[in-house]
């Protein structure tokens, strides 16, 4: 490829609504234009390294056994109303109307529509296991689109489907797919992890996510240096940190905490640790009986150690709170507490209330918390003797960097990361719904055992940025660089000699495989060398005349400060070199 064929338009500045590294990057590379909040147009650029991260996966997903299709990115209301997330997506999936009047939705997944092929396609066992995937356009309606790439409401996805017989071979199947993920992250050049995670919308009782380290992700990856141990903070286990709970030795005092209304500013009026004071949070659930109507409203006390937060994933899993939660109105807490949030706590309520406390609270004595009355607070409060014990102790909050890992072999560790992939079992959560049954070898019809894996194809072009830059722009890992080597001659439009040897040498190269272009733009060095460093070109090489009557060309990574002298006749062997030790 030449320049001059090519299209190429950088910008020296972003637009000024552009958010994070990746999307200003992209945008003044010339990789992506934006049509609409959320919607990008990918310029020729940035396509190429799509097309790049599509082949490592198609690769490694025929490599698996799975097999390709496309399904449709309109999709009929009907087998999402099956499964009862025609409802439960809420406005996130954009909804619309043919002209007969017929509801459709923009797929943001397609468990629906391969559960539907599955139940029509697989008849008998002998046809399983199967595995269906698709890279395809997916249409989520963001609330509020940003990060250009890394949250935009059209994307492009592969989604596979796994279908089995029974548990133990879909177990197998998801280790095959988890195994195809690990290879792709490791062929596209990216650090990242994989973690365990909640199963979240999608359903099912085993997932891990595949997260690029980066430190502008969204996702806090919680893992133990010194083990195996990974998982987002979502689903990380808080061990207990003390190991039992401690005798009384502090009398129960009602103490005056004027205008002292959060767990800090108590313990810091107090001169105590913040770690030895109760955060008090009030949930209510709206009850309904068994005709599913309403029958009145439970409150609920959470309470967590005054230096930990609440986790609503786990605290969302409680038996009482499977069917949602929501925050207290003051209205229910005044009827409860008599007193209004700042000063709550589980001693002299007006009304019961279902008290949960998390695994480290539960282990705690003499202990500090709000003593339900405007500007005090109880110190030197203990179980058993000051107030009952808990109706039931769970680990209910986030954990932090220090505490035990729950595998016992160190201490935790958080890092930033961005979500690029997924891997589910799903069980049989659709095939149940939408009656997807196959004749298993005792002729009885059996559900199929799925599962559902993810990739973010456009999403992994941002986390690369995020993960891979410098103030002169984009770092490719090799493997999805738009080109993998830049041949720029200083003077194309002034020395035969020049254009000759750029010719020589990129020929060389495209016929040993590689992905080269040849700048023969006839611009000036530092124009050349500022757009191919915005681009992130992996591998450079400069031709000019000087060079060349020394005998020598200039070859420099994109990741080094200076460009090294090569001899000339070596030149392609050099870059050849470095792009296999890469």
């Amino acid at each position: 490829m030449r320049a001059s064929q090519f299209h190429l338009f950088t910008l020296k500045e972003a637009p000024s609504d552009a958010e994070v590294v990746s999307q200003k990057l992209m945008l003044r590379a010339g990789m992506i234009r934006k049509v609409a909040a959320g919607i990008y147009s990918y310029m020729p650029m940035g396509l190429r390294s799509i097309r790049k991260v599509e082949t490592i996966i198609r690769e490694e997903m025929n490599r698996a056994g799975a097999m390709e299709l496309t399904m449709p990115l309109v999709q009929p209301a009907e087998l999402w109303q099956e499964t009862g997330r025609w409802d439960a997506m809420g406005e996130e999936m954009l909804r619309l109307q043919d002209r007969h009047a017929r509801d459709f939705a923009l797929q943001p997944t397609s468990e629906e529509v391969v559960t539907d092929i599955a139940r029509q396609e697989l008849k008998s066992y002998r046809q399983l296991p199967k595995n269906f995937y698709q890279i395809q356009t997916k249409f989520r309606d963001e609330r509020r689109p940003r990060f250009g790439v890394m949250r935009g409401r059209e994307f492009l996805m592969k989604d596979a489907y796994s279908f089995d017989r029974s548990a133990e071979a879909a177990g197998r199947s998801y280790d095959a797919m988890f195994a195809a993920y690990t290879r792709i992250f490791e062929r596209i050049g990216l650090e990242y992890r994989a973690v365990a995670a909640d199963t979240g919308a999608i359903g099912g009782d085993r997932s891990h996510e595949f997260q690029v380290i980066a430190d502008t992700g969204e996702d806090a990856i919680v893992f133990c240096p010194d083990s195996d141990y990974a998982a987002n903070i979502e689903l990380a286990e808080a061990l207990p940190l003390l190991a039992r709970r401690a005798e009384p030795a502090r009398a129960l005092e009602k103490t005056p905490t004027p205008g002292k209304a959060t767990c800090a500013d108590v313990a810091a009026l107090l001169g105590v640790p913040l770690h030895t004071t109760v955060k008090s949070l009030v949930l209510a659930t709206d009850d309904v009986d068994d005709a599913g109507q309403p029958a009145g409203v439970t409150v609920w006390l959470l309470l967590v150690r005054g230096d930990h937060n609440l986790n609503d994933v786990k605290a969302g899993k409680l038996a009482g709170f499977k069917n949602g939660f929501r925050f207290a109105t003051e209205a229910e807490i005044l009827a409860h507490f008599g007193c209004k949030p700042g000063y709550l706590g589980p001693i002299g309520l007006k009304q019961p209330v279902k008290v949960i406390a998390d695994r480290s609270v539960a282990h705690m004595a003499d202990f500090i918390c709000g003593a339900n009355d405007e500007d005090f607070h109880y110190t030197g409060v203990n179980w058993g003797r000051d107030l009952p014990e808990p109706d039931l102790v769970a680990d209910i909050r986030n954990v932090v960097e220090g505490d035990p890992s729950p595998d016992g072999k160190g201490v935790l560790a958080i890092q930033r990361g961005i979500e690029v992939g997924h891997v589910f079992y799903l069980g049989t959560k659709y095939s149940k719904a939408m009656n997807a049954t196959f004749l298993d070898e005792d002729g009885k019809p059996k559900h199929f055992e799925m599962g559902c894996y993810g990739i973010g194809v456009t999403r992994i072009l941002g986390a690369a940025i995020e993960q891979n830059h410098d103030g002169r722009g984009i770092i490719w890992p090799a493997a999805i660089a738009p080109f993998e080597v830049v041949i720029c001659p200083v003077g194309w439009g002034k020395s035969q000699a020049v254009r000759d040897e750029a010719q020589k040498l990129y020929d060389t190269l495209r016929a040993a495989g590689i992905d080269v272009i040849l700048d023969d733009r006839d611009e000036r060095p530092g124009v050349m060398f500022a757009d191919w460093e915005l681009v992130g070109v992996p591998h450079r090489v400069t031709l000019g005349d000087r060079g060349l009557k020394e005998g020598v060309a200039e070859y420099q990574s994109r990741r080094d400060a200076e460009a090294a002298k090569v001899a000339v006749a070596d030149i392609a062997s050099h870059v050849i070199g470095a792009l296999r030790s890469a």
